[in-house]
This record gives C-alpha cells, sequence and structure tokens, in this order.
C-alpha cells in the first residue's frame, strides 16, 4: 500500500499579509492629505474668480459713477444659488464695504471644507489685492 504524499503550497503566512496591508495602509494615508489640499485650493479658485469678476463690475461701475457700490445689483453681478441651497456655489459674496475711491469684496465659504469648524475667507479691494483673509 502506498501512501500519498501531499504536495505543499507555497503560501504567505499571516504575518506577511498584514504587513502588506499596513504598508498599503500608510501608502493610502500619504496620498490622501496632498489630495485634500488639491481638492480645497480647487474650490478655492471659485472665490478668487468670482472676486476678480466683483472687481471688473465695480471697476466699470465706478467708471461710469466715478464711485463704488455696496449693492451686488446694483454693478450687475448675480450670486449664484449656493450649495446650501441646492446650488452649486460654495462661496457667499458680499461688499464690505464702499466709500469713495475703495472698496472691500468678501467670498465666505457656506461649506467647511476640512470640518474644523473654520470657514474659508478671500477678500479683495479696489487695487485688485485679493487675500486670504481666514484660512479653512
Amino acid at each position: 500500500m502506498q501512501i500519498k504524499q501531499h504536495k505543499k503550497l507555497k503560501a504567505a503566512s499571516l504575518l506577511s499579509i498584514m504587513i502588506y496591508i499596513i504598508i498599503a495602509g500608510i501608502i493610502v494615508g500619504l496620498s490622501v492629505s496632498p489630495l485634500q489640499n488639491m481638492v480645497t485650493k480647487a474650490k478655492q479658485a471659485e472665490a478668487k474668480n468670482e472676486l476678480e469678476r466683483i472687481h471688473t463690475l465695480q471697476r466699470m461701475y465706478h467708471l461710469e459713477f466715478s464711485k463704488y457700490s455696496v449693492d451686488l445689483k446694483t454693478i450687475g453681478y448675480e450670486q449664484g444659488s449656493l450649495v446650501t441651497e441646492g446650488g452649486r456655489a460654495r462661496y457667499k459674496i458680499e461688499v464690505v464695504e464702499a466709500a469713495g475711491g475703495t472698496y472691500s469684496a468678501r467670498a465666505t465659504s457656506v461649506e467647511d471644507f476640512d470640518n474644523d469648524g473654520v470657514f474659508n475667507m478671500w477678500e479683495i479691494n479696489q487695487d485688485r489685492e485679493i487675500k486670504e483673509t481666514q484660512e479653512d
């Protein structure tokens, strides 16, 4: 009578599988942070574009009336529907002040991009200086 010999198959040990999973987790963890930053920067581009648009409209209004306006509708700007209202705009646009030869407009995020309780804000003035006043 012959005894059947079983062939030994090569297999990965539980330890090596766990090491592979840990390494994969580290790689994913390292790639998520830069990706999140890129997504946030893309969303911030909306604020900058809208403020540039406000600046152009304010300049045109200033050329005609020799002053800046605090009313967005007066200069011909219409705010898009915000994401909080089912729209696509992520920033609420407002003119903070307009007096004589100066103005300041602000774009305030209506969503907290990184869930830290802080909302992103950008401002522009009559000299077309755009700056981030509140980081998110």
